[in-house]
């Protein structure tokens, strides 16, 4: 319910008011709060009574007189939102999430709208917008991109994996830094969007093999069931792959990223983290773990606001 009453539950006050009903009869029939009442008397009753046309008149005036207070002002609003734009959060999910944080504490919810009118207003605006995620990637043409031997087409795929209806379904790719000499191996499980992110030296299709076995085997059986890669020739070494994961492995057409269209968003996401043209040869395992820590831990709007990990995390342990 709204906070302040409107003109029809004025009139309604209005009414019980000359009928000399009480205060408490009055909240307890319009469904407010006996001290909403009584604040209203006491701050809209004119000389002549309490007339609701007046009534609303005097809050008009009132509202729009008083000084604007934004809820970035606020110290714990704007400390939630500043710990999740450096989580690399966007505004989206963190306004998302805000609603299932603090359900029952509207000053504490934020919209994605305050969040961005914030950044750009604020003093150290540069600062900030760099948290924000830049859309658009460049698609080299120029790669010719075949079809791999003995690889199987995304079209034999079974149908329960286009609709998202299990775990353990699986999209693959690689991250390229500069010169293409270096970069990460990206699984993304298409239900839950949880990510597995790899270190590889080189592209070299026994690299990104090894690295693949490497990131799937902690993972139980039933969470490794297909997996969807382009048709690069870092996964030449796919039939190898299959055989050490039991992954039935597919292949997207060639330049159609809409077939493997929560690893592309994915990667996107990842590129906050690594922008096109970053010397990845010198980045720390480490910093691939934390990296994967916190896009795992990231609410999704699909997801409801949930996070990758609290979705997938009860069938993690388990096999």
């Amino acid at each position: 319910m709204a906070h302040h009453l409107t003109l029809e539950e004025r009139e309604r006050v209005s009414q019980m008011v000359r009928a000399h009903r009480s205060q408490a009869e009055i909240a307890r029939r319009l469904g407010r709060h006996p001290s909403t009442i009584s604040r209203e008397l006491r701050r809209n009753r004119g000389r002549n009574g309490y007339w609701a046309a007046s009534a609303q008149e005097k809050a008009e005036t009132r509202r729009s007189t008083r000084p604007w207070t934004c809820k970035m002002e606020r110290p714990e609003v704007r400390r939630y939102v500043q710990q999740r734009l450096r989580m690399r959060w966007s505004p989206d999910e963190i306004a998302g999430r805000s609603r299932d944080d603090f359900p029952h504490d509207p000053h504490r919810r934020v919209s994605r709208q305050t969040i961005y009118t914030w950044i750009h207003a604020h003093p150290a605006a540069a600062y900030w917008r760099r948290y924000l995620l830049r859309l658009g990637r460049v698609r080299r043409r120029g790669e010719n991109r075949g079809q791999l031997p003995g690889c199987v087409s995304i079209e034999g795929r079974p149908a329960v994996v286009d609709r998202r209806a299990r775990y353990g379904d699986w999209e693959g790719d690689t991250v390229v830094g500069r010169g293409h000499r270096s970069g990460a191996v990206t699984l993304v499980d298409r239900k839950s969007g949880y990510l597995l992110l790899g270190k590889v030296g080189d592209r070299k299709a026994a690299t990104v093999r090894e690295a693949m076995v490497r990131l799937f085997e902690p993972l139980p059986s039933r969470l490794r069931k297909t997996l969807t890669l382009d048709n690069g020739k870092e996964f030449a070494e796919h039939e190898q792959l299959a055989a050490a994961t039991s992954l039935r492995v597919y292949f997207a057409k060639p330049y159609c990223a809409w077939q493997r269209g929560t690893n592309e968003n994915t990667n996107g996401l990842l590129r906050q983290f690594f922008p096109k043209g970053s010397d990845m040869r010198h980045v720390p395992v480490k910093q691939y773990e934390k990296v994967q820590h916190l896009l795992n831990n990231r609410p999704r709007k699909r997801l409801g606001y949930r996070t990758p990990l609290e979705i997938l995390s009860s069938r993690l342990h388990c096999d």
